[in-house]
């Protein structure tokens, strides 16, 4: 890994970095942080089977198990439990009724013969909320670098996400920089650092405190001067209902502004699936700040209830680029709105 780290000059803190050529970043190495340890979970399987292993515990998934038999009759008590396995599962009180209030009127219908149609009914519903919105990130490649700037509250796996990015560009062949703009915890700037060397990234960093856009800027143009494919940057985890931290996000914004008028092309946050309807609260705050153009839910193997998902979908419309079902960089999985549907739900009764 090379690292790179400068001491931040002193200047007004309302002061937003003018531009200057890349070869005033000053880099001089750092000591290396501590590896990464390794997850002691296996990588989950490709395709279905790894979606079905890791969420099948969930608590969408349990909140169905055993839904449909102990209530084969098509009543209205029927959709009742369905209705409070949604809301129980995370899924929202809006997304919940337009989900019920669909299905309820198909069984008026009589489009289903039995509860085995009814569930294969719930399971096109549930796919066809998620499909408009399972879009993946596309780099683009007269971009360059493509800015990748990642956001989110403290404790949602940012910074790990970061790295398993780091991890799934690698494997793709490009080249790519890190900027560690989360300048409020010394632990972050070294995990990031860490997660370089790990993939073999160089970092851009300039310790605690220091100025988040600076950090950014200064990344930036050392991307441009080595023709860099992708730079992503992290940044604070703060609290999305503190208004001045959301304005440092606007600040990185404007700075990268000054060098590419385009940047950031991708406006990136992390959700943890585990936080349930928190979340919504969170992305309005973040989108209204910086205007989020995609997102990452992760931890959804485990404890999460996983639907939120569904929630997010109905409410922003706004593109699901990944899903983190597992600790390993291969488990920072592409969205696949069928896979996902297909873990939580059963395709048949008895299954």
């Amino acid at each position: 890994m090379v690292s790179f780290f400068r001491r931040k000059k002193p200047e007004p803190a309302a002061a937003e970095p003018s531009d200057r050529p890349p070869s005033e970043v000053a880099e001089t190495p750092v000591q290396d942080a501590p590896p990464v340890a390794a997850a002691e979970t296996a990588p989950a399987a490709p395709g279905k089977p790894g979606w079905r292993d890791r969420l099948r515990g969930s608590a969408f998934a349990r909140s169905f198990g055993g839904l449909f038999s102990r209530h084969p009759k098509l009543d209205d008590d029927l959709l009742d439990e369905i209705e409070t396995a949604l809301l129980t599962a995370d899924v929202g009180v809006a997304a919940t009724t337009q989900l019920v209030e669909s299905l309820r009127k198909r069984m008026k219908a009589r489009e289903f013969a039995d509860a085995n149609a009814l569930l294969a009914g719930l399971r096109g519903e549930l796919i066809a909320l998620l499909q408009p919105v399972a879009r993946p990130l596309v780099v683009d490649p007269s971009a360059k670098p493509f800015v990748v700037l990642t956001v989110g509250v403290n404790g949602v796996g940012k910074t790990t996400t970061i790295g398993k990015l780091a991890h799934r560009f690698k494997d793709e062949g490009r080249s790519l920089m890190l900027a560690a703009g989360d300048t409020f915890r010394a632990a972050a700037v070294a995990q990031l650092q860490a997660w370089g060397e790990r993939n073999g990234v160089p970092v851009i960093a300039q310790g605690q405190n220091a100025d988040a856009a600076s950090v950014a800027f200064d990344a930036l143009q050392a991307s441009k001067s080595r023709g860099i494919e992708v730079l992503i940057a992290d940044t604070a985890g703060r609290l999305h209902t503190q208004t001045g931290l959301m304005d440092e996000l606007g600040k990185i914004r404007r700075v990268l502004g000054k060098l590419d008028p385009a940047a950031p092309h991708e406006v990136l946050m992390v959700i943890d699936g585990t936080t349930g309807q928190n979340a919504l609260s969170q992305l309005r705050m973040f989108n209204a700040a910086v205007g989020v153009t995609g997102l990452v839910v992760t931890k959804l193997d485990g404890t999460a209830k996983g639907g939120v998902v569904f929630a997010l979908a109905r409410e922003f419309g706004i593109p699901i680029r990944y899903a983190g079902i597992g600790e390993r960089p291969e488990d920072l999985r592409v969205f696949d709105a069928e896979a996902f549907v297909d873990a939580l739900l059963p395709e048949s009764l008895g299954h």
